[in-house]
C-alpha cells in the first residue's frame, strides 16, 4: 500500500480519530526502518498492532512469512480488506488489551509455565505504532502474556523512551518493568511531522529484546513487582520508609534486612540498578510470607 495515508483517508471520506490516538505514519523511509529494527526473515510471524492504513503493514509483509495484523477502528479494517493484496497477511480486528497472543498465533499455550514469565518463541515478533495512551498497558499485556516474542519494535513517546531506558539515579517503576523483562533500545527517534495528524510531541522506535530468564533471581514475580511498587510510591522518601510504609511492615525490620543484603535503608528508589532491586526482593520477600 503505497499512497499517501492523509490522501487514502480523503479518498474514503474519512478523518482522524483523535478518541483512538490515530496518528498515521507518513515519513516515507518509517516503514521499511522500522520493519529493518525487527530484524525480520521469511521465517517469522510478526503480530501487528494498531495496523491503522496498512503503512506499515506492507513492509512487514514483505520481510516475513506471516502478519497478524490488529485494528480496533473498524473503518481502518475495511480500508486493510479492500486495500491489502497480501496473501500472508491475516487482518483481525479488536483490542489487542482483549485478545491472547497465544490465539492470534494459532498456537496452544504451554501448560505449567511461570506466573508472568511465559515461554518466549524464537520467530515471534511485534511491530506496533501504538496509540499513546494505552503504550504501558499493552507492552506488559505482551510481556505477561503466556507466550512471549522473541524481540518487539514500537513506535512510543520520546520522553516515554528515554524513561524505559533509564539509568540508575532516573529509575521508575516504568523502566524496572521494562528493564525486568527485556533489553530496550531507542533506534530512532521521529519528529512531529512524521505523523499524520502530527502529534504535540515526538517519537522513537524503540526495540525491546526480551529476555529468555529473569535478570535477577526471582522465584516469585509478582512479588518481585509488589516490592518495586511499593519502593516508587513515595519517590521521595528513603526505602526503609515507603517500603515499610506500603507493605505494612516494621520499619526496624526492613532496615534490617536491606543492611544485611549491602543495601542503605537510607538510598531512594530511583538510584536502585536492576541487580539491586533483587537483592531488595531476596531481602523483603520472606517479611512478606510471613507477615
Amino acid at each position: 500500500m503505497s499512497e499517501n495515508p492523509r490522501r487514502l483517508m480523503e479518498r474514503y471520506g474519512l478523518h482522524p480519530r483523535k478518541s483512538l490516538g490515530q496518528n498515521f505514519l507518513v515519513d516515507p523511509d518509517a516503514p521499511e526502518r522500522i520493519a529493518g529494527y525487527a530484524a525480520l526473515d521469511r521465517r517469522d510471524t510478526v503480530l501487528e498492532i494498531g495496523a491503522g492504513l496498512g503503512t506499515l503493514t506492507t513492509a512487514l509483509a514483505d520481510r516475513a512469512m506471516r502478519v497478524v495484523a490488529v485494528e480496533t477502528d473498524p473503518e481502518m479494517v475495511a480500508i486493510l480488506h479492500r486495500e491489502l493484496d497480501r496473501d500472508n497477511v491475516e487482518i483481525v480486528e479488536g483490542d489487542i488489551l482483549n485478545l491472547d497472543p497465544s490465539t492470534l498465533l494459532g498456537i496452544d499455550p504451554p501448560d505449567g509455565g511461570r506466573p508472568l514469565w511465559g515461554e518466549r518463541l524464537s520467530r515471534y515478533k511485534v511491530v506496533a505504532n501504538l496509540p499513546y495512551y494505552i503504550t504501558s498497558a499493552v507492552i506488559r499485556h505482551l510481556f505477561e502474556a503466556a507466550v512471549r516474542p522473541l524481540r518487539m519494535v514500537l513506535t512510543v513517546q520520546y520522553e516515554v523512551a528515554k524513561r524505559m531506558i533509564a539509568d540508575p539515579g532516573d529509575m521508575s517503576l516504568l523502566a524496572v518493568s521494562v528493564q525486568f523483562y527485556s533489553e530496550p533500545t531507542i533506534c530512532r527517534k521521529l519528529g512531529q511531522n512524521a505523523f499524520y495528524p502530527p502529534p504535540h510531541i515526538n517519537s522513537a522506535v524503540v526495540r525491546f529484546d526480551l529476555r529468555e530468564d529473569p535478570p535477577v533471581p526471582c522465584d516469585d514475580v509478582p512479588t518481585f513487582f509488589r516490592i518495586a511498587k511499593a519502593g516508587f510510591a513515595q519517590r521521595r522518601k528513603q526505602l526503609r520508609n515507603t517500603l515499610a510504609s506500603t507493605l505494612h511492615l516494621d520499619r526496624d525490620a526492613v532496615a534490617d534486612r536491606l543492611e544485611a543484603v549491602d543495601i542503605s535503608y537510607q538510598r531512594r528508589a530511583e538510584t536502585l540498578a536492576m541487580a539491586e532491586w533483587g537483592q531488595v526482593y531476596e531481602a523483603l520477600a520472606p517479611l512478606l510470607d510471613s507477615a
